[in-house]
């Protein structure tokens, strides 16, 4: 039995709050969530130092910067009684072998949503922001998140994401840019714009899509034929968490199978636990925004993390798109 506090700084509207009831009344302990709506802001705050964070939630492409910054605690989920639960595939991967530092929390893809009746064209291509027809012009929103929506760019302008061909990069900062007087925002938390249609179109994660279409059946989501970024966001313990064992006692209890289930359930994303499928929702089995159309497997890219010189490259464009 523990006793105390956890404080986990996690996306915003991604965190099951019976989860965390379930886990607050399991080991006595009182959980603080704070949001934020990129990876780069996560990152920023937990560098800057006296955030009082004790968990923190970032994408598989930045779990190598956060680990070479020395923002992670090694906390060895690979010898945690749960560990047995993740599924094969994502034990071992490449952001964190064997799994060190993180565990699952949920993973998904990045792709485009719009609502059908705004625009009854084909929403699986990345030209829905990024060359919006007619009827999206000035609708359209674009989350916030640099990587995601470099990816989408690079792979529209038929570039890999990380490539650094400068050649390559000048004409997707001239696609961006020529785009942006065409948005509307670049705003994160789209789920309930959507399900109001107070946007209807979005760059978007397919389980905010999934959770908008549950309220309006009109929103689809689109898998870009040109390629999008599959990702996995895992739980890490930050180097300077007051709470270490409290924050331990989480990963642990999130590698349960029916704890696993409870964050799918709110989210709407797949966990990566194995097991957690039969306490699952029905539609989260045959929903079109979590089982990826055959169509459009081939175009999906885990996203890997670009070395720095790269990463500086790509934050120079998106400072001067964000201007």
């Amino acid at each position: 039995m523990a006793e105390g506090e956890l404080n986990i700084y996690n996306w915003g509207n991604y965190t099951n709050p019976e989860l965390i009831k379930k886990f607050e009344e399991t080991h006595k302990v009182k959980v603080t969530i704070t949001d934020y709506d990129s990876n780069t802001t996560a990152l920023t705050k937990v560098k800057a130092g006296g955030h009082g964070f004790d968990i923190v939630v970032p994408s598989a492409n930045y779990v190598p910067i956060f680990i070479k910054e020395g923002l992670l605690l090694e906390t060895r989920p690979d010898q945690m009684p749960n560990f047995k639960n993740v599924d094969k595939k994502w034990v071992d991967v490449s952001w964190d072998p064997g799994r060190h530092y993180t565990v699952p929390w949920q993973w998904g893809t990045t792709g485009v949503a719009v609502n059908t009746s705004a625009y009854a064209g084909d929403p699986n291509t990345s030209a829905i922001f990024l060359d919006p027809p007619k009827e999206l012009v000035g609708q359209v929103n674009v989350v916030p998140e640099m990587a995601d929506v470099m990816a989408l760019t690079i792979m529209y302008a038929g570039g890999k994401p990380c490539t650094d061909d400068k050649d390559l990069l000048r004409k997707v900062r001239d696609i961006l840019t020529a785009a942006k007087p065409k948005w509307r925002s670049m705003d994160y938390g789209m789920t309930e714009k959507l399900s109001n249609s107070d946007v209807v179109a979005t760059v978007n994660w397919n389980g905010s899509t999934f959770r908008a279409r549950l309220k309006n059946p009109k929103v689809v989501y689109g898998y870009p034929k040109e390629g999008y970024p599959v990702w996995m966001d895992s739980v890490a313990v930050l180097a300077d968490a007051k709470n270490v064992e409290n924050a331990k006692l989480f990963q642990n209890f999130i590698m349960d199978p029916e704890n696993a289930a409870l964050i799918s359930a709110f989210a709407r994303y797949a966990n990566g636990i194995a097991g957690s499928d039969k306490f699952m929702p029905e539609e989260m089995k045959t929903a079109p925004e979590i089982v990826v159309p055959d169509a459009y497997k081939a175009a999906g890219t885990f996203l890997p993390t670009c070395p720095k010189a790269t990463q500086d490259l790509y934050t120079a464009i998106w400072t001067e798109l964000q201007k």
